[in-house]
């Protein structure tokens, strides 16, 4: 039986795994974010039944976690990784904030989603749904994304998935309509499996190694692969990841679900819930069991192949534009995975590249395609018609988006797709390059088709036979027909397409940042180093 310790060596031992001295205003910057969306949400809750209050609370509140999340990406461009421990715990005792470029980055494209959503939700969530709690949600979701991306513990990981599921719950059934109930129960149901499954895996690994600290397992699971279970462990991971990212076979889930809530809601979903997945599976399996992920990277080329030309070839098949976005989504996932597999600078690059460009692009879209929606009286492209003619500059803003998310020049979504064409053939998977072009080619031809028949076409082309058909399929978001765009929803579309077509055009700023991000990924000595400064361990 082990000797009892005194009071004074435990005071020792205490006073040993706390840091001295406290921590500058830079190093709060990846937890001020993560406060104030949770404060913010519990104001507003405090203030539900006086909803007119909330967007003048939520909207100041969004705009300062976007400048906050600026601020900690320059100054992590400056001077590397920083860390901040929770009560002035050492690591591994505490747990950690971390914030690297590739977590910064994510954060700040987030918050700028969050903002631009805010501003929609102005003209897209009536008083009902500000009474159900949409700006306390969207803070809370907020909130809870900027902790998964900086996080630097895997349990804390798991926590923030949680705290994203209740918050999108919450989002998803605005309005309680028969429909979102059901797609919010497919949601919910499938998504507790994948959390469920990460939690089970998170105590495996804590059962193997004494820590969820990611810096600290970075360090133990190097070469830990003979005397551990880090390849099951690792594909454990990736199952988890690939089910919240919604890459197939695990992605049926996404298409009943994403379509039912009010547009603003898929945006916020589209932009950030499976990219938190993504992220997860890079931070995790590529940062932390690089071996293994090279084990398992046929597999992943595989499911990406499989991901990016199925998703592509379901948005083909639909008539219902918000279905059709949500296969976009999917396919736009497998675009990740491919740059997951691949590896090595190059590869990974592209994948953070793809990543941020998908964040800031499908959000874009499902708000155009609100507006598009509202215009015509309908989501049914079989019902639309004429749009060009009613609104001409939104229809060009239309096509800069379409045109990104096909993946052509000159705008954003063309540079990782060519990255990760260059990245495969390199390693000679030629027919996962394939895989990337079909897909682009099956995409440009389902959002052409698009723009032909909802915008192009004359409304005096639709038959009657379709007209009848879908006169009771898809009406606009107010169940009311307009004539022009909303001037305040066109306000975040523009702040998304901006940086679309800005990255698109001088594409060698983000190119950088991604590739240095890339780096710092395969070779965590940076990130290590913030959390154990000098050695210390």
């Amino acid at each position: 039986m082990a000797a009892p310790v005194s009071d004074a060596a435990f005071s020792q031992l205490l006073a040993q795994a706390h840091v001295a001295g406290g921590a500058g205003l830079a190093a709060w910057l990846p937890v001020l974010p993560v406060a104030l969306g949770l404060g913010g949400g519990a104001v507003l809750m405090m203030q539900r039944r006086r909803p007119a209050h909330h967007p003048a609370i939520a909207l100041p509140l969004l705009a300062l976690m976007a400048f906050l999340h600026l601020a900690l990406l320059v100054h992590v461009h400056a001077g590397g990784p920083i860390t901040v421990m929770m009560g002035s715990w050492k690591p591994p005792f505490g747990i950690a904030f971390t914030a690297d470029l590739t977590g910064a980055s994510f954060a700040l494209a987030a918050s700028l989603v969050g903002l631009a959503c805010g501003i929609y939700g102005l003209d897209d969530i009536n008083t009902s749904g500000r009474r159900y709690g949409f700006y306390p949600f969207l803070l809370v979701m907020m909130g809870a994304a900027s902790g998964a991306f900086l996080t630097g513990d895997v349990f804390n990981l798991y926590v923030w998935f949680e705290v994203l599921l209740i918050s999108s719950f919450g989002m998803l059934i605005l309005g309680s309509e028969r429909e979102q109930i059901d797609g919010a129960l497919k949601y919910a149901v499938l998504n507790l499996i994948a959390t469920t499954l990460f939690l089970i895996t998170v105590g495996f690994l804590y059962g193997v190694f004494g820590t969820l600290n990611m810096a600290d397992l970075a360090i133990k699971l190097n070469g830990a692969a003979e005397t551990a279970p880090v390849l099951t462990l690792a594909t454990l991971f990736t199952l988890a990841f690939c089910m919240k990212a919604a890459a197939f076979p695990v992605n049926f889930w996404l298409p009943a679900s994403y379509h039912t809530p009010r547009i603003v809601v898929s945006a916020l979903f589209a932009a950030l819930l499976t990219k938190v997945g993504a992220y997860s599976l890079i931070r995790v399996v590529v940062m932390l069991m690089p071996l293994e992920r090279e084990e398992l990277s046929l597999l992943l080329a595989a499911m990406a192949a499989a991901t990016m030309v199925l998703g592509a070839l379901g948005a083909l098949a639909q008539t219902d534009l918000r279905r059709l976005l949500g296969f976009i989504v999917i396919s736009g996932i497998g675009s990740v995975l491919a740059g997951i597999a691949i590896g090595a600078e190059q590869g990974l690059g592209a994948a953070l590249f793809y990543a941020l460009h998908s964040i800031l692009l499908m959000a874009a879209l499902y708000l155009v395609i609100g507006q598009a929606g509202r215009l015509g009286g309908s989501f049914q492209l079989t019902s639309l018609a004429g749009l060009y003619k009613k609104a001409p500059a939104f229809a060009l803003v239309s096509l800069i988006l379409f045109l990104a998310a096909s993946g052509l020049p000159p705008f954003s979504g063309f540079w990782p797709k060519v990255m990760l064409l260059k990245a495969a053939l390199d390693i000679g998977a030629w027919w996962l390059a394939a895989a990337i072009l079909a897909s682009g080619f099956v995409t440009t031809i389902a959002l052409a088709r698009v723009f032909l028949l909802a915008y192009w076409r004359g409304e005096g082309e639709i038959s009657s036979a379709d007209a009848g058909a879908d006169a009771d399929a898809g009406h606009g978001p107010q169940g009311e027909r307009i004539f022009r765009p909303s001037r305040g929803a066109m306000v975040p579309v523009l702040m998304l397409t901006l940086p679309v077509v800005w990255f698109g055009l001088f594409p060698e700023s983000l190119i950088g940042l991604t590739q240095t991000a890339a780096a710092g990924l395969i070779d965590p000595a940076a990130y290590i180093g913030s959390v154990f400064p000098q050695g210390e361990r």
